[in-house]
């Protein structure tokens, strides 16, 4: 993928040729020539304003509309272009490209940013951010290839092309996905890719091209379609930006997949972006093994018996403390004076959560058919839990909503049970209390 400079190119001080017309040229005057149909590896272009430079609609950015661009707009799934485009008369006088978009009538919109005098008339030179490019043609040439072997070998259609920052997407038109047939379509897909197979560009007629075989034809009708085709495996319309042998592609690999509305989804990465994503994959693996003094290969074991162990853990923790709640609640019951026929214990924790104080009031409300218990825990996130032996006559889930009003938070709960958390904590052992001498003289 080397560059090629714009005077190899002829487009230093000449116009160059003019490419095939949009199929929508004859319709909208602003038509933009499109440089990127016939050849993805230009960088750099000489163009004209033929607009003034203005916001559109309610987009309060300003947007350029040139004769000509090698900036890509966001389309067919791929993503746009960025770059500088720069006064021909004063290169230091330029501007920075951050996105490019199409409008339904098809004119390219540059959107610009960058203190710099442009207007209608105004002969700029354009360059487009290399990196950027390159990622775009390896991801969405790997597409072409990754969506024609699905179709190969297990006729499964791609419905739609999605390219992210970091990862990019087919969903395909199927019920069923299994991991052998994702093996199988990344290992043919590779396959293509190291054959280096020529990949062209071509313009053919709407009617010509339903005899042609396509992959996939537009549902919309044009006067004329652009074709990539990839030698002897691969051809479908698509005006996006393309390598020029699938060995430029580099390599696919395939992430993950996943069941969508429409079928299955399939996660990939092409080029750079793949060996990116095996170096950080073999990086966290490495450091992962590194932990457990095993070998990569391990993980997987490790994980599961750490998984088994913390599951263990969990359940002895639980278990000590039933066990513990079970001896705190018989403690403070012994230790709870009888008051109007019923024991009412109030406490507060700063070192206990929501679970233990749970445990505890479900677990004196058992013990005892005449106790009322009205627990705090002032650890973060503070909590409140209120609970009463069943056919005792007060309601836990009114006395919890007035004890938030005075505390703040929400909560609410049954007659016998009740939860909340405060946004107040200093405050909550005399609201307790409060409560507490109403229960224990209710008249």
């Amino acid at each position: 993928m080397g560059q090629r400079g714009p005077q190899a190119l002829g487009l230093s001080g000449a116009r160059g040729p003019r490419v095939t017309p949009h199929p929508r040229a004859c319709e909208n005057p602003r038509m933009t020539d499109r440089l990127y149909y016939h050849d993805s590896f230009l960088y750099e272009f000489d163009a004209e304003v033929i607009e003034d430079p203005a916001p559109r609609g309610q987009d309060p950015r300003t947007a350029l509309i040139l004769d000509r661009t090698l900036f890509y707009p966001t389309s067919g799934g791929q993503v746009f272009d960025t770059g500088r485009v720069a006064l021909a008369a004063n290169p230091t006088q330029e501007a920075r490209v951050e996105e490019v978009a199409e409008t339904d009538d098809g004119t390219i919109l540059h959107f610009v940013t960058g203190a710099v005098s442009l207007q209608k008339g105004s002969r700029v030179h354009g360059s487009i951010d290399i990196d950027r490019r390159r990622d775009h043609m390896q991801q969405h040439s790997g597409q072409h290839v990754l969506s024609a072997v699905f179709v190969r070998l297990f006729e499964m259609p791609t419905v739609s092309f999605h390219m992210g920052a970091e990862a990019c997407s087919i969903d395909l038109d199927t019920k069923n996905l299994t991991a052998a047939q994702v093996e199988a379509a990344e290992t043919l897909a590779n396959d293509v890719i190291t054959q280096n197979r020529v990949v062209s560009i071509r313009f053919v007629g709407q009617a010509e091209a339903r005899d042609m075989g396509l992959r996939k034809i537009p549902p919309v009708e044009h006067e004329k379609l652009r074709l990539i085709d990839i030698q002897d495996f691969d051809l479908t319309a698509c005006g996006g930006t393309h390598v020029t042998a699938t060995g430029q592609i580099g390599c696919i690999l395939l992430r993950k997949t996943e069941k969508v509305r429409q079928g299955f989804r399939v996660e990939f990465v092409c080029g750079k972006r793949a060996v990116a994503t095996a170096r950080r994959g073999f990086s966290v693996l490495t450091e992962a093994a590194g932990l457990s003094s095993g070998h990569i290969w391990e993980v997987p074991r490790q994980i599961r018996k750490i998984q088994e162990e913390s599951r263990s853990l969990r359940k002895s923790r639980e278990n000590l403390l039933e066990e513990l709640a079970d001896l705190h609640a018989a403690e403070l019951l012994a230790a709870t004076q009888v008051t109007a026929s019923r024991k009412v214990i109030v406490r507060s924790y700063p070192d206990r959560d929501l679970t233990f104080i749970k445990l505890l009031a479900q677990r004196i409300t058992r013990q005892s058919n005449a106790a009322i218990a009205l627990l705090a825990s002032t650890s973060a996130p503070a909590a409140l839990v209120f609970a009463q032996s069943g056919g005792q006559p007060f309601d836990m889930g009114l006395l919890m909503r007035e004890a938030l009003a005075k505390l703040g938070g929400r909560g609410g709960g049954s007659k016998d049970l009740a939860q909340g958390g405060p946004e107040r904590i200093e405050q909550i052992e005399v609201v307790l209390a409060d409560l507490a001498g109403r229960l224990r003289d209710p008249l």
